[in-house]
């Protein structure tokens, strides 16, 4: 079956496969289909497959594998109680919230990207400016998840109240700028891991410190979305201590 369609980019390409990876139409093992053949599935150049390919296998989907070509890999299932979740929930036409969920302490800035992997990322340098957004998640009034949005400065250009302070509405802001652009935004799979929480994140979750500093671990997830032009926004989840049991997988 072909999918000639005019426009299609690295993305498209690398989110069919990646459908095709989740949805199990494509197993752990299976080879993906030659460059030639996927120029000729999607009628693009061999730079957008090369780019594609490359994307899959950052992602941890795909690998080379010498006179095989590229292949499906083995990944962990990634928890789904997450603000990618919800995103994709606003987007199909569904609430932004669960039931019984809140969210508070809505913030937003425009500051330089100091933090090397977000860099990465979003494929800027360390002195560029990003949009930095963030609220607390809330369930039945008890904090669960520190939402952060970290996005690529070009995104002003279409959406211009993104450092807007407080709720911007129900409709996530990537409906916004499909409408503005014409692009399609596309989610890479999650990544899941653990690291120490910050004083300022516990304080906003609400965890009862104690004078002197403590190591707290805490489950994050991160998601990285990204259009034709490149690397989009980088969201982060931030689970409250603890939490990590409850993530649905």
């Amino acid at each position: 079956m072909a999918y000639r369609t005019s426009g299609t980019g690295y993305a498209d390409v690398a989110d069919h496969y990646r459908k095709a990876i989740e949805n199990g139409e494509l197993a752990t093992g299976d080879a993906l289909p030659t460059v030639p053949e996927i120029r000729e599935q999607f009628d693009v150049s061999a730079k957008t497959v090369s780019r594609a390919l490359k994307l899959l296998k950052d992602e941890g989907l795909a690998a080379s594998a010498g006179a095989n070509g590229t292949v499906v890999t083995a990944r962990p299932r990634i928890a789904q109680a997450t603000g990618a979740a919800r995103v994709a929930r606003t987007k199909s036409g569904g609430p932004n919230y669960a039931t019984g969920e809140t969210s508070t302490n809505h913030e937003a800035w425009i500051r330089s990207c100091a933090d090397p992997v977000l860099c990465r990322y979003l494929e800027i340098d360390p002195s560029d400016e990003v949009v930095i957004r963030r609220r607390v998640f809330r369930q039945d009034g008890t904090p669960k998840i520190i939402g952060v949005e970290v996005i690529h400065p070009r995104a002003l250009a279409a959406v211009s109240d993104l450092a807007k302070q407080g709720t911007r509405g129900p409709v996530h802001w990537f409906v916004e700028y499909e409408a503005a652009t014409g692009r399609t935004i596309h989610a890479s799979p999650e990544r899941r891991a653990a690291r120490f929480a910050s004083r300022d994140e516990l304080e906003l979750m609400e965890v009862p410190l104690p004078d002197s500093d403590v190591a707290v671990p805490v489950f994050i997830t991160h998601t990285v979305f990204h259009d034709e032009d490149g690397p989009l926004e980088v969201m982060e989840d931030i689970h409250y201590p603890g939490l990590w049991h409850e993530a649905r997988t």
